[in-house]
């Protein structure tokens, strides 16, 4: 193998990191290894820049600068991150994958005025448009499509010219976090001063600083959490003797049950309200109560504004009825919740927030279901899920 020349390879880094100061830190992160088995340059999870001392003496010092921004890329977007939550028939096909990868950062770059080597992969070459990301350039691609291999830092599946493991040089997962946190930081004081970053980037940098948390998800887990905690009030019963009973003659001994906790949802029926995020969040909570076992007689709905309008024992969403249309005072539904037969352990409230509420909280969990992201928030003591439209 001829000698690696340093010199031009660490002047492109220079020049790639000069003339974009905001990819400069995680560009000085990669620890460059010399190999004669990778045809160009790749990198793997560690942050290890395996480097081809031919393409490095073949290639000009300005499409050098362009491969090093091409290589961090695949590592500041967690490309192998993103690969191992493929389905398993798409992770096995680690060529392809780097060539949708390889999609979403070409375009940003050579429209970012980037010098990029000849045969670089781009979303036209397939019939793509610019500007998605390489999940949803992967449906799209032949099977026969291919191209350099980036290494396990792009497609996740390590190379046999990789070093093993995450002995010797390299960047953490903790590091590799903190790093993709200060060049989306950079990537922002960059737009503001001067107004330039191609869109994939900006996309990029919001997400990271701004993550976009699935709300069904995160109501989900509040609702089985609160069920769970509510049913874990034990008490004792004479329903069904316990075992013990049997070794004490004439004594009947009570045993201890753990009662499924009653539900109550008060939807906010005011003029304010989304119609089809209303519905929407109220068919959320209710398939959860289903899968904890919460459903049937265990939940009751009340439509609520200024005043309790209906109160029903539903199984599903579509048995609702969402009677009001005027002010909004969700103390009253959440006082008739806790004054019903059967005082309820868990009560979930669906609003867009623009109410008063209790002024301290009671023996019963109680979940704010914010619909819209400009809900003002309800007091601290009150568990809050905001339901926006994000997809």
């Amino acid at each position: 193998m001829a000698e690696l020349d340093r010199v031009k390879l660490l002047a492109a880094r220079y020049r790639a990191a000069t003339d974009r100061p905001y990819l400069a830190s995680a560009l000085y992160s990669l620890t460059v290894v010399p190999s004669s088995r990778v045809p160009t340059m790749a990198v793997d999870r560690h942050w290890r820049c395996y480097v081809s001392s031919a393409f490095v003496a073949e290639t000009p010092v300005p499409e050098l600068a362009g491969v090093w921004i091409h290589e961090v890329a695949h590592l500041l977007r967690d490309h192998h991150g993103r690969a191992e939550r493929l389905p398993a028939a798409d992770q096995s096909d680690r060529l392809r994958i780097n060539v949708a990868q390889d999609c979403e950062i070409n375009d940003d770059l050579l429209a970012d005025g980037l010098a990029l080597p000849d045969g670089r992969v781009e979303p036209r070459a397939f019939g793509l448009d610019a500007g998605g990301l390489f999940e949803e350039y992967l449906l799209h691609l032949p099977r026969s499509a291919t191209c350099s291999d980036c290494g396990s830092g792009a497609h996740g599946t390590p190379g046999d010219w990789e070093i093993a493991g995450s002995g010797g040089p390299g960047v953490s997962p903790v590091e590799a976090e903190a790093l993709r946190r200060h060049t989306a930081e950079a990537m922002r004081g960059h737009q503001r001063s001067r107004g330039t970053l191609p869109a994939g980037w900006r996309r990029w940098a919001d997400q990271v600083l701004e993550p976009t948390v699935d709300w069904r998800r995160v109501l989900a887990g509040a609702v089985r959490e609160a069920v769970a905690w509510a049913a874990g009030a034990v008490d004792y019963t004479y329903r069904r003797p316990s075992r013990r009973s049997a070794a004490l003659r004439g004594v009947v001994l009570p045993s201890l049950r753990r009662p499924l906790p009653a539900v109550a949802i008060v939807v906010d029926t005011s003029g304010s309200m989304g119609e089809d995020e209303l519905a929407e969040a109220l068919g959320e909570v209710t398939g959860v109560l289903r899968e904890v076992g919460a459903g049937g007689n265990r939940v009751t709905v009340l439509a609520c504004d200024a005043d309790v309008h209906a109160a029903s024992r539903v199984t599903s969403a579509q048995q609702v009825t969402l009677a009001g249309g005027g002010g909004t005072d969700m103390r009253i539904g959440i006082e008739a919740a806790l004054a019903l037969p059967e005082r309820p352990g868990v009560v979930i409230v669906l609003t867009d927030g623009y109410t008063p509420w209790p002024e301290e909280p009671s023996s019963a969990r109680l979940i704010a279901a914010l619909i819209g992201e400009d809900a003002p928030p309800p007091p601290a003591w009150v568990e809050t899920v905001r339901v926006t439209d994000r997809r």
